[in-house]
């Protein structure tokens, strides 16, 4: 697929690989409940992670060539851009210490957590990720109105998910003797799910800063910058989470 695309090409773009990520989705719930198959299970996680990072965080930008000239927006961007993946992979480094945590603490058992429920979560974060990606390409493209409503629709499929993994999933799993102090499967759960709450709530309040700025005249099809990073930061809360939902909800047999 293209780098340089016209507007509908990369509309459609995002629609094969959203309709690429569900797939993957639905044939990881199903491998883990009929066959169990771990490596599977984390082939089918790291395709959908290279999917996200190429063609929705575009780490392919990271090989553009700027300007010379310092003072341009073109080289600033660059910059911008090197840095912005610099504090994504320390990032990373966090959640992937939990990660590692869970795997340690938990090995092949997994959260007394409702599967329905975690496939329902996961699948409002991927379609946030996919409206993100329309609304990043409409400003792209001098789109603004596709901006703003395709940005609305990724910050309240990002409060349902929030609200879902804190409102709902948090008081189910309490229900289910899963305590954050009680024992170490619910110091786990609650440690992840809540480093990655945080996250979330902190990409709405991204999203809240680039359509008010929006609303300002601040970006332009040329001109975008704080729409990508907000866009390429949301993109990887859903890339932590393709990770996390398999470790929490798929992957080894109830405690």
């Amino acid at each position: 697929m293209s780098h340089t695309q016209d507007k509908s090409s990369a509309f459609q773009q995002g629609i094969v690989i959203f309709v690429y990520l569900a797939a993957l989705t639905a044939l990881e719930y199903f491998v883990a409940v009929v066959f169990t198959a771990i490596p599977i299970l984390v082939l089918i996680a790291f395709i959908k992670v290279a999917l996200v990072m190429y063609y929705y965080m575009h780490i392919y930008k990271l090989n553009e060539e700027s300007d010379s000239d310092r003072d341009s927006y073109s080289y600033k961007t660059g910059s911008n851009r090197f840095g912005l993946w610099l504090f994504l992979l320390s990032d990373a480094f966090v959640f992937g210490g939990l990660l590692v945590s869970r795997i340690n603490l938990l090995g092949f058992t997994r959260p007394p957590l409702n599967q329905t429920l975690g496939l329902a979560v996961t699948a409002v974060l991927l379609l946030s990720s996919f409206f993100m990606n329309r609304g990043e390409t409409a400003m792209a493209h001098g789109d603004k109105k596709g901006f703003v409503v395709n940005t609305m629709i990724t910050l309240a499929l990002g409060l349902g998910f929030l609200l879902g993994v804190v409102a709902v999933e948090w008081p189910n799993a309490a229900r289910e003797g899963l305590t954050a102090s009680g024992n170490v499967a619910g110091g786990i759960f609650y440690m992840m799910t809540g480093m990655h709450a945080f996250h979330v709530f902190t990409g709405l309040i991204f999203l809240g800063i680039i359509l008010n700025n929006n609303r300002k005249g601040v970006y332009s099809a040329e001109k975008h910058w704080g729409v990508e990073a907000a866009a390429v930061y949301w993109h990887f809360v859903d890339l932590v989470w393709i990770f996390f939902y398999p470790a929490l909800y798929l992957i080894g047999k109830l405690l």
